[in-house]
């Protein structure tokens, strides 16, 4: 089976950013299938850029995985509407390399920026070949949600767009059970589950991360790890607060706030920690997913947090999955359906989002029994294994491909 990826912001493991694709597509590549992803050579996280259309092969030995490159206008951090011009150019110059992609079984596509499913859409059409649209985030409710779209014809047009693909896709696959409602009650006929997860074998509980600890100075600190964009949906104004009351208590002085990552809001919080006077936060560039499991052994605990919007509690962040394999306990400032799956499995505190108080109390009640947070770290890991393994999740996505192939 031969599957044609089309998704504009794809990582591969030596990459930062989410490797859901690239993970997934290592599992099809073992099995003996054929992925062929294009994507855009302007990495979303970083800015970072590949030579745009060439081929760049998998770093795996398995040559099944092949990865195209398709050209992209630059515009990182940029306003709305230049962003708009990144969606647009990637749509088209990613569908005129997609006709010259052969002998393809299913073309998969996925959203956001849900402009690169139209292009999945029309090469699905001219092959006559299944279309798989994955919603990876309801765009544009969230965009709307949190205040970037907010042009009322642009929000029409948008809605319109996300029905008539949901309409015409032969199945829709959502990462979250949270979606499910959503993309049915807009007009999708068959949707899949196939929830996000992580892999367990990149990660190793046991290890002790010192080799992160003290590179960065971290030995005798308590370390919460945030991971992740750091962009306007992720309220990390509300972390630097939390950091603040954390500094000013003198039993919880050895508390030290990593952020890791990039985004636009970044050198406004980096301005904001420092006109704080926040001594016990530290900023660090994104890492390959291949560095994280050193980087998530040198936390005691890992944070996950989102604005305080009904919308967000259907969420799934991948970001919660790694920390659970990585045997690290969460502190979650998420409601909703994460919420479900951290106390399903016992293995983190919640926090009201959008409330410091109660992020710095949930940080202070792991500081204050590091024994019991590395018991919850544990059971985060186990349950990972047997509910969200990226191997056991994977086997889900082959038989919805195999089936739609057919």
């Amino acid at each position: 089976m031969h599957i044609l990826l089309i998704h504009q912001a794809f990582a591969a493991l030596d990459e930062p950013g989410g490797t859901r694709h690239h993970e997934f597509a290592r599992t099809l590549a073992a099995q003996g299938h054929r992925v062929t992803v294009i994507a855009s050579p302007v990495s979303y996280l970083t800015g970072g850029k590949n030579s745009p259309f060439t081929i760049h092969p998998s770093p795996d030995e398995n040559q099944n995985i092949t990865i195209l490159r398709a050209y992209t206008y630059s515009a990182l951090h940029k306003s709305f509407v230049h962003r708009v011009f990144v969606f647009v150019s990637f749509m088209t110059s990613s569908f005129f390399i997609g006709l010259g992609v052969k002998n393809v079984d299913v073309i998969w596509g996925t959203s956001p920026p849900i402009f690169q499913g139209v292009t999945a859409w029309m090469l699905a059409r001219l092959k006559r070949i299944p279309l798989l649209f994955e919603v990876r985030d309801l765009w544009p409710t969230f965009a709307i949600a949190v205040g970037v779209l907010r042009n009322p014809i642009l929000i029409k047009l948008s809605f319109w767009l996300e029905r008539f693909l949901y309409r015409r896709a032969d199945r829709v696959m959502v990462n979250s059970p949270g979606y499910l409602t959503h993309v049915t009650e807009r007009g999708a006929r068959c949707v899949e589950l196939v929830p996000n997860g992580a892999d367990p074998e990149m990660f190793d509980p046991g290890n002790d991360g010192l080799a992160f600890r003290s590179a960065n100075h971290l030995e005798d600190k308590f370390v919460v790890l945030y991971a992740g964009a750091h962009g306007l949906s992720n309220d990390l104004g509300v972390v630097l607060e939390a950091a603040k009351l954390l500094r000013d208590v003198v039993v919880t002085s050895e508390i030290t706030v990593i952020f890791l990552g990039d985004g636009k809001e970044k050198p406004a919080l980096q301005k904001q920690a420092t006109g704080m006077g926040l001594t016990n936060v530290l900023f660090l560039p994104p890492v390959p997913k291949t560095e994280m499991g050193e980087v998530l052994a040198g936390a005691d605990a890992c944070l996950a947090i989102l604005k305080p919007i009904e919308e967000y509690k259907t969420t799934y962040p991948n970001k919660v999955f790694d920390y659970m394999a990585a045997g690290r306990p969460v502190i979650l400032a998420i409601d909703g359906a994460i919420r479900e799956v951290v106390e399903a499995a016992e293995c983190g505190v919640f926090a009201q989002p959008g409330n410091p108080s109660a992020l710095a109390e949930a940080i202070r009640k792991l500081s204050a029994n590091k024994h019991e947070a590395r018991k919850m770290g544990l059971r985060g890991r186990k349950y990972l294994e047997e509910h969200f393994s990226r191997a056991v999740i994977a086997e889900k996505l082959l038989e919805v491909l195999k089936s739609m192939s057919r």
